[in-house]
């Protein structure tokens, strides 16, 4: 008598996954993550966020909402109060007419650039990617089943650049959407408004989507408020998605909340694709996201002094090493750097574990063309960062 393809218990049919779950591209800075855990002593700088909590002013309004009763479920584009209050941060801040109506509120940025991703493709697409980028945001286009093609920005003369001809030629009849992350994590560039416009003409021209990832763009310095953003070159009916997060300028890395903007035939298609993901974003934690917006100008130039004042120190001390080479970022609070013939991030990653008990992140995460690149974040208090480049010297050299 033979056996059943399938019995209960562990002597069963071998569990059978989704296939593109094991195409997945393997994520090095979680690996290097997974390498330094249980260390002693460490000092890790290879996540994006500051050391600062979120400060009372929003938590206490969350607080009060959730005494309040906001504990129940949710629209699942978000809480009209927290939708009109993002379209007046627009107008406030960025002088753009954005009617709340175009804004789509989702638990964290990361949703939303899923969200965004499983709105627009399908197996087959096509995505063209400017890199370096957060290596989360390839790993969200492989899961929809689409192609990834890569587009390096340059570094030249000691800053990065972006080739729009480069990225032009890289478009194919499959491409769907173009990804541009501006400020860039991890290198600090972000694009001028010539630049975003040239992009936003030449997809327009072949119905091609752009989703702008815009999560950096208030923690930017040397005297603007504020990013270009694609939405300064757009019309409500371009094909563009436009995403942001409350997460890195208002220290709210644990809140997971975000939105997109995006044009009003948008609305329904990314709130059924919601509906099915996660239903809706958190409740009371909209009414912090609210106080952030309406009262968090303050906290976010106290942080941009920190991080300014950080950067350059971080500066000075990788000037004074001979072999570290790297673009002086003029937004995000990352140092992207290499180390003249340290070729392998990864060997050059786990050195400054072993060696240093400091965890920073491969550049080989970022994208094919950073293997010899390091990213750390500078987002922490002074003491911890001077701590920080001087266990760096002890491997590199001063």
């Amino acid at each position: 008598m033979t056996e059943p393809a399938h019995k209960a218990g562990n002597g069963g049919a071998e569990m059978r996954f989704r296939p593109v779950l094991h195409a997945l591209t393997a994520n090095p800075g979680v690996e290097m993550v997974d390498y330094a855990a249980g260390r002693q002593g460490l000092i890790t700088m290879a996540q994006g966020q500051g050391d600062a909590p979120t400060p009372d002013f929003i938590t206490d309004a969350a607080f009060q909402a959730a005494k309040n009763g906001k504990t129940f479920y949710g629209p699942p584009l978000g809480e009209d109060a927290l939708r009109e209050a993002i379209s007046a941060y627009y107008a406030r801040i960025y002088g753009l007419d954005v009617p709340a109506s175009r804004v789509f509120v989702t638990a964290s940025g990361t949703t939303a650039m899923n969200l965004s991703l499983a709105t627009l493709l399908d197996k087959g697409d096509n995505v063209v990617a400017v890199t370096p980028i957060w290596k989360n945001l390839l790993g969200a286009v492989e899961l929809t089943q689409a192609s990834v093609t890569q587009v390096s920005l340059d570094y030249v003369d000691d800053a990065w650049r972006l080739d729009l001809d480069k990225l032009f030629s890289a478009v194919t009849p499959y491409t769907r959407v173009l990804m541009i992350v501006s400020p860039s994590n991890p290198t600090g560039w972000f694009a001028e408004e010539a630049e975003l416009r040239a992009i936003l003409d030449f997809a327009r021209a072949r119905g091609i989507w752009v989703i702008a990832d815009e999560v950096y763009s208030r923690l930017i310095y040397d005297g603007r408020t504020r990013a270009p953003s694609f939405l300064d070159v757009s019309t409500p009916e371009d094909h563009l998605l436009v995403i942001n997060s409350f997460s890195k300028s208002w220290a709210m890395t644990g809140w997971r909340l975000g939105w997109i903007v995006g044009p009003p035939e948008a609305a329904d298609k990314i709130r059924d694709v919601a509906l099915y993901n996660n239903l809706c974003p958190p409740t009371f934690p909209q009414y912090g996201a609210i106080a952030a917006l309406e009262e968090g100008e303050g906290f976010l130039a106290e942080q941009i002094a920190l991080w300014r004042a950080n950067r350059d120190a971080m500066m000075a001390a990788f000037a004074a090493m001979p072999r570290v080479r790297l673009a002086r970022p003029e937004a995000t609070f990352y140092g992207f750097f290499r180390v003249e013939g340290e070729g392998d991030c990864i060997t050059l990653a786990k050195r400054f574990v072993d060696e240093a008990g400091l965890l920073l992140s491969p550049g080989c995460a970022f994208g094919h063309a950073c293997r010899s690149y390091i990213r750390m974040c500078f987002a922490v208090s002074r003491d911890r960062l001077d701590e920080t480049m001087r266990r760096i010297v002890s491997v590199v050299g001063g």
